[in-house]
């Protein structure tokens, strides 16, 4: 029997995230899903694999690698799921998270959650929240084009929008997220569910991509030419998450996230 949703995982190098996020998979009150590991040519993780042999997880190791946005169109290929589910390796979800996205998707192509960002720092027992910041914006098209209210580790996705909307964008980098929902948005059906299930990470030192929003304005202005956005600010989820020019496009989410170490 084909699962329902297929859970697309790139990861390099985060061996111990990753093992977290695995746990936190095998803690879903929903189970009828597999993964889709793709190693992009990181540190061998099959050990970290065989700690969760309750979970259905096709192993894609790389010989070399390509980036994050190349890792997740590969491990497409495998996916056999009615939905997709992409998720960083350095994120959590909590256990209602699958749950709650499938049963809205009789009534919607894309469905999502909403968000706590969590600045992280790393010990030698785990990772320790610093700061915890509700990531909650109200659905809405044109806010869309100025920016991305919806994290990418908390959405789910018909897998057959790929055969009319093509694979992510791998020329836009980091923004494949972006652009990939604004393809969506302007056509298909999308709902929001006002719950916190996905713990967004920041690293303390700022180390992770999108906690550096200026390295990223090349990618930004491509993804602006590509969609007639204009010139936008260059910003991240956390800055969203106090920027004044947002204040009124904030939602009230439900948090159920009780600051535990997910173990």
């Amino acid at each position: 029997m084909k699962p329902t949703v297929s859970v697309i995982i790139p990861t390099y190098n985060r061996k111990e995230e990753l093992r977290e996020l695995l746990l936190a998979l095998t803690l879903q009150t929903r189970q009828d899903f597999e993964v889709i590991l793709y190693n992009d040519a990181g540190d061998d993780v099959s050990a970290v694999v065989r700690e969760c042999p309750g979970l259905s997880i096709t192993l894609i190791n790389a010989t070399t690698n390509s980036g994050h946005v190349r890792a997740r169109n590969v491990a497409l290929g495998s996916a056999q799921g009615l939905y997709v589910m992409p998720i960083d390796d350095d994120d959590l979800i909590l256990p209602t998270h699958i749950e709650s996205l499938v049963k809205v998707m009789d009534e919607a192509d894309l469905a999502y959650t909403d968000a706590e960002v969590v600045v992280w720092r790393k010990t030698g027992y785990g990772r320790v929240p610093l700061g915890r910041h509700p990531f909650a914006f109200e659905f809405n098209r044109n806010l869309l084009r100025e920016w991305n209210t919806i994290i990418p580790s908390g959405i789910l996705y018909r897998r057959e929008l790929h055969e009319v909307l093509g694979l992510f964008d791998e020329e836009v980098a980091d923004y494949w997220d972006w652009d990939f929902i604004l393809r969506v948005t302007s056509t298909h059906a999308v709902i929001r569910v006002a719950s916190a299930s996905v713990l967004y990470a920041i690293d303390e030192d700022g180390g992770n991509a999108s906690a550096n929003p200026a390295a990223m304005g090349g990618n930004l202005v491509k993804l602006c030419e590509k969609h007639g956005l204009g010139e936008l600010p260059s910003s991240n989820f956390l800055l969203m998450t106090v920027d004044e020019r947002l204040h009124s496009f904030r939602r009230m989410t439900s948090i159920v996230w009780d600051g535990k170490p997910i173990r």
